[in-house]
């Protein structure tokens, strides 16, 4: 199966996912609305209200996106391993996906526990070179740093996807050390893998300025349409920086420039909802493909993880742990 008919095959995960993600979208929504109204009618407090519904409805969405989400997720992933290694995937993907998920629940629990050690060896990369950075001294050299510590942020998003199609594949092995395996053949198997950053961030790029920036301009018409409620919205920041004997930003005073930054962020958490349900599962088959092939070929040895251990102390002891 090529890398098209692979994507094509396994959509369904994705528009599952999508439907998932708007309805938590809506219910965040809906209770920073709520909160915002039922205070401004009882206390004149609507700031305060909205904040309070913003936080409840954070948590609400936390939850659907790390159960129900990250099911379909793991079940993409699966079935996307399953057909870069035997060619062909069954009728019901869906379900076939589904079962492996649950079957192999302990499994994926343990993996997304697993994987804050492979976040924490790209963290102190990113740490080192904002460091780097740093020295040089000056904006720019504190740019150039953030900018490369957010790039390997974005790879390291692609990578922990990859360790799980990689335990998936090793099902014969716990996920702790699949993942660690996962982990070497990253740092191993690098030149093979690099040359799919250029696909992960000019796609990434184009989708952000193309998607995201359609859904803000779509966003701040509708938000345009019903002007007095941003009016209100700016009054009330105003208030409540005299009230608690503060300043804030004049955006946050000024309607016009307020409903551009709700346009922004709003058009911004639909965007990722939307790249992540499709333009990301697209570009990681392509990834992962490479990914796996390079691993079946080169299957990590006790040589190798000594080799990591000796560049992270996260991964030298989870090493020691599984010994």
């Amino acid at each position: 199966m090529n890398n098209k008919e692979i994507y094509q095959k396994t959509l369904c995960f994705s528009v599952r996912r999508l439907l998932w993600d708007f309805l938590a979208f809506l219910i965040l929504a809906a209770v920073a609305g709520g909160g915002f109204l039922l205070a401004d009618q009882i206390s004149d407090k609507g700031l305060i209200g909205l904040g309070i519904g913003l936080v409840i409805g954070i948590v609400i969405l936390v939850i659907f996106l790390r159960y129900i989400s990250y099911t379909y997720q793991a079940g993409q992933i699966a079935m996307i391993t399953r057909a870069v290694t035997e060619g062909e995937l069954p009728e019901d993907v869906l379900g076939e996906g589904k079962q492996i998920v649950k079957k192999r629940f302990k499994t994926v629990a343990a993996y997304f526990a697993v994987t804050s050690v492979i976040k924490g060896i790209f963290n102190q990369i990113g740490r080192a070179i904002e460091s780097v950075g740093e020295k040089i001294g000056g904006d720019t050299g504190n740019a150039i740093g953030s900018a490369i510590s957010a790039a390997i942020q974005i790879v390291v998003a692609y990578l922990c996807d990859c360790c799980l199609g990689w335990v998936f594949y090793r099902e014969n092995e716990k996920a702790a050390k699949a993942t660690c395996e996962g982990a070497v053949l990253f740092f191993k198997h690098g030149k093979t893998l690099a040359k799919n950053l250029g696909r992960v961030f000019g796609m990434g790029l184009a989708s952000l300025v193309v998607i995201g920036g359609g859904l803000t301009g779509i966003f701040y018409l509708i938000a345009s349409a019903v002007p007095n409620a941003f009016s209100a919205l700016a009054d009330e920041s105003a208030e409540a920086a005299v009230r608690l004997d503060t300043t804030v930003p004049d955006a946050l005073t000024n309607p016009s420039t307020l409903i551009w930054i709700c346009a922004g962020v709003v058009g911004f958490i639909v965007w990722d909802i939307i790249h992540s349900a499709f333009i990301h599962p697209f570009i990681l088959v392509g990834v992962l493909r490479n990914y796996i092939q390079s691993g079946i070929e080169n299957i990590p040895t006790e040589e190798s993880f000594a080799e990591l251990d000796s560049k992270s102390s996260k991964f030298k002891k989870l090493h020691a742990e599984l010994a």
